[in-house]
């Protein structure tokens, strides 16, 4: 099987797992060469399940856009869309628009979203998901975990390294990717198996100890000693450690963006097929396995409007930290990275 074919076999199925169905509109937008076989293949399963297909294909972005976006460090949110309104409400229009650009953070993605289009953003390596394919049991466990952070005051994360961080919830809401969507305006991202939310603006306190073996993105790297922040009133007021935290400091430093020290979101994974050690083997795409696997916390620092909070900083930190442990309102959900309500359960698990 070819890859083209191989792709348009797992379209098939994604496609009909986000329920598109005869009469609707699948847009996929992509950028120059990027994913464009990916993006055949989406158009030709959509066709295939008597769907409309919209390719919008954008330019690749000019040399001296490129050049002045990255000197000033503002790539995140940042789309070829934001100056294209014709290609902004022909998606509008779609019912189910496939991402491959990533257009998560953007100005223009909320507005298409608004107009009532389902998003799939879906820009990881094609064995990633092939091996990482969503089923209906995974959106089952992630919504189950969204029942429990809804009913609960607070969330507390611990672990051996000597975190000890408490989140004040109820002011934003509970989020959830299991790899598909079939609500309108609702977006996710494949692959999936996330639960997240966000703390009071104010409401996080605490100690967080990064330790060896978790990952810190953007640097796509596993921390090889412990760096420790100090978290007051949602915002890092210091980060320790060795060189690993001099680099992270220095990084946030460089945005001279008092908001890149604000607290975004938190959650755990519930992806029993995604593996730690995934980035060591191949760092293609945006690393989203490493978000997701089993059990793992996820820390967010910077932007949080997706949560629907105002801080639209570039300066963003993922953390997926293993052996953490997870209290809501002092009930254990997850304890030392292991999953231990019932209901949220996977029967085959890699562990980390």
């Amino acid at each position: 099987m070819s890859d083209f074919d191989a792709e348009y076999a797992l379209f098939l199925d994604e496609l009909e797992l986000c329920g598109v169905r005869e009469g609707e509109v699948v847009a996929v937008v992509s950028q120059g060469e990027t994913l464009y076989e990916r993006a055949s293949a989406v158009l030709k399963a959509a066709e295939q399940l008597g769907a409309a297909a919209v390719h919008v294909r954008l330019p690749e972005p000019s040399a001296d856009r490129a050049l002045s976006t990255a000197a000033a460090g503002a790539t995140l949110g940042v789309t070829r869309l934001d100056d294209n309104p014709a290609a902004i409400e022909a998606l509008k229009r779609a019912d189910l628009v496939v991402d491959l650009v990533f257009l998560l953070f953007s100005k223009e993605q909320f507005a298409i979203r608004e107009a009532g289009a389902r998003m799939l953003s879906c820009i990881e390596p094609a064995e990633t998901l092939q091996r990482l394919r969503p089923t209906r049991d995974l959106r089952r466990r992630c919504e189950v975990a969204v029942e429990l952070v809804e009913q609960a005051e607070t969330m507390r994360i611990t672990n051996a390294a000597g975190t000890d961080l408490v989140y004040r919830l109820g002011t934003y809401p509970v989020f959830t990717t299991y790899g598909f969507t079939d609500t309108p305006g609702r977006w996710d991202h494949y692959p999936g198996g996330l639960v997240y939310t966000g703390g009071s603006d104010d409401g996080v306190d605490g100690r967080l100890v990064i330790d060896t073996g978790d990952i810190v993105f953007p640097f796509k790297a596993y921390v090889t000693e412990p760096i420790e922040l100090t978290i007051a009133a949602g915002r890092i007021e210091d980060i320790r450690g060795g060189l690993q935290a001099d680099l992270m400091r220095d990084y946030m430093e460089g945005f001279n963006d008092p908001r890149a020290y604000g607290i975004s979101h938190i959650g755990w994974g519930l992806n029993e097929k995604a593996r730690w050690s995934s980035l060591a083997i191949d760092q293609a795409g945006m690393g989203m396995e490493s978000r997701l696997f089993y059990g793992n916390v996820l820390f967010s620092s910077g932007p949080n409007q997706e949560l629907g909070g105002t801080n639209d900083t570039d300066c963003h930190l993922d953390i997926p930290m293993r052996r953490c442990s997870v209290f809501l309102d002092d009930r254990p959900v997850v304890v030392d990275g292991d999953i231990v309500i019932d209901d949220m359960r996977a029967d085959q698990v890699v562990q980390a």
